[in-house]
């Protein structure tokens, strides 16, 4: 097996044991990447020297007796819309595409301080808006599975990437499942923290502008992994208090534990769009399989993550809407169509032109929602979801008709939910239908990562493990 293959704790245990160097890994990786990313387009803005540079310094660290990080000289890659020091910041704009960062971001500097090696910067869509990853700057991101689908979106290139071993680690960010989403698509574990777990400070010099409240409360940063045990070393490696943060948490919660047995509510369908069968196929496989590992399983309704999708295209929407001709003007033909459809969907739940005061009371309900959910969850009970209402979607599905376009926000509730919610949630394959992976969302009440990492370590334990052809 080669260095490439192995994942990210594994590396980490050999480079600090010195089993081998963290230069024999990282060399391992950008061959994989000069091998399949010419094919994928996953990674933009490699720079083998500088890579190869900071696994020097790595190998020194760990022969000088220094400590080490959980991810020392582990090969991660970051993505173009978040800002790494001196690297490519092009937010996937055609007008952008040699701009550099400043300084790094709050989840870069936490990746860094655990050792990483950042080996490249990921592709996603223009604005990082469409569950797409193609754009006029950098061109169109691969699916390792199909080149017929997408590798989701926004941070498309991050698990396309992970997927095919170009990095076991990969920094994302989501404020509509462009963790989850892309995850799903690509057969690998993506996990969207709890708003506040890890910073989501950005330095001033690079934001340019303060983001609306929904971008401020809603974002979060979070990792894409190959198997969950890569993805908790690396949300903990990646949390931490950070005052710089409006929402950051002051202190690190400890260790989410359940009060009882672990309840599992399985949601199958809100309403919003009827679910694929294969969708249908893994939801009922893993509660099997979580049943099989003990957990109590059940099936129930729980209306209110539809209000919660619904919410998001009201809110996220109405924050936006002032931004609308400049993300026209600058971005992308497939951008602009995209906006089109998905305004006109938010259009029918809410009308042209939602006034201020349907504005304020989508707030308000947010605060009812969140309250009603908590205590429906407590800390023994998660949800089992799909990722999405239909395996990954076609190339560029959400621009083909108005529909369609529309269809596929509806098809995304699972996604959209949760940012309205500030919960976390995991993303974890189940298998393979019709040659694409499917998965699952597993979803806790506030701070409870760990619970859903556990149920999705068993989810993983009897799957079946995944490898894509890569060259489609």
């Amino acid at each position: 097996m080669e260095l490439w293959q192995l994942p990210a704790t594994r590396l980490a245990e050999g480079i600090r044991t010195r089993e081998f160097s963290a230069v024999e890994v990282a060399e391992s990786c950008l061959g994989r990447i000069a091998g399949v990313n010419p094919v994928l387009n996953a990674l933009v803005d490699v720079r083998p020297e500088e890579v190869l540079a900071d696994a020097r310094r790595a190998d020194a660290a760990v022969a000088g007796g220094a400590g080490t990080g959980p991810l020392h000289g582990v090969p991660v890659s970051t993505k173009i819309n978040t800002p790494q020091r001196g690297r490519l910041m092009s937010h996937g704009l055609a007008a952008l595409a040699g701009a550099t960062a400043k300084e790094d971001d709050a989840s870069v500097t936490a990746l860094r301080r655990a050792g990483a090696v950042l080996v490249g910067r990921s592709n996603s869509p223009a604005f990082s808006v469409r569950w797409f990853s193609t754009n006029d700057a950098h061109g169109r991101t691969l699916n390792p599975w199909s080149a017929a689908h997408t590798p989701g979106g926004s941070s498309g290139g991050a698990a396309s990437s992970v997927a095919a071993g170009m990095t076991p680690v990969a920094q994302g960010n989501d404020i509509g499942g462009s963790i989850r989403y892309p995850a799903g698509c690509c057969g690998v574990v993506g996990v969207r923290p709890t708003v506040g777990l890890v910073s989501n400070w950005m330095s001033p010099a690079d934001s340019g502008v303060e983001g609306p409240l929904t971008f401020q409360a809603w974002s979060v940063q979070g990792p894409i992994a190959g198997n969950v045990a890569d993805a908790r070393t690396a949300l903990r490696a990646m949390a931490g208090p950070d005052l710089r943060d409006p929402f950051g948490v002051p202190a690190l919660p400890g260790p989410a534990a359940a009060t009882g047995p672990v309840r599992v509510s399985l949601v199958r369908d809100v309403g919003l769009a009827k679910p694929h069968p294969a969708v249908g196929d893994a939801l009922d496989t893993a509660a099997r399989w979580l049943a099989d590992a003990g957990y109590e399983v059940e099936e129930i309704e729980l209306p209110p993550l539809a209000e919660a999708s619904r919410l998001w295209s009201l809110l996220l929407f109405e924050d936006m809407r002032p931004m609308l001709p400049g993300m026209r003007e600058m971005g992308d033909e497939g951008l602009r169509v995209h906006l089109g459809y998905a305004y006109e969907y938010a259009a029918e739940l809410w009308g042209e032109r939602p006034s201020l005061e349907t504005y304020i009371q989508g707030w308000a309900r947010r605060a009812t929602l969140i309250t009603r959910l908590q205590e429906t969850l407590g800390r023994d009970r998660i949800l089992l979801t799909p990722v999405s209402a239909e395996p990954p979607f076609e190339q560029d599905a959400d621009i083909l008709d108005p529909a369609r376009g529309r269809g596929l926000v509806a098809a995304q509730w699972p996604m959209t939910c949760l940012p309205v919610l500030g919960f976390p949630g995991v993303a974890v394959p189940v298998g393979v239908a019709d040659g694409l992976p499917v998965g699952v969302q597993l979803v806790g009440g506030r701070f409870m990562e760990d619970l859903l990492l556990d149920a999705a370590q068993a989810i993983e334990d009897r799957a079946p493990r995944l490898v894509p052809p890569v060259s489609p």
